[in-house]
């Protein structure tokens, strides 16, 4: 059952609320995993095999393919 939410239609405004976090989880899970040396040397060594290990849509998986 999906919630009313009247807060959602602020002109100009993205909302951060738990759907949007939920949505971010494995990107921001990712992102924090590089702060371990031995992470970023995997993720250097082969990108998109690093990231096929977690559970992002393929689009946040492009998006950071395209920031390297």
């Amino acid at each position: 059952m999906a919630l009313d939410k009247p807060y959602l239609d602020v002109p100009g405004t993205t909302i951060f609320d738990t759907e949007q976090s939920r949505k971010g989880y494995w990107l921001n899970q990712f992102c924090m995993s590089l702060m371990k040396a031995d992470n970023r040397a995997r993720f250097k060594a082969n990108e998109r095999a690093y990231l096929d290990e977690w559970a992002m849509t393929e689009e946040q998986k492009q998006a950071v393919l395209h920031v390297t």
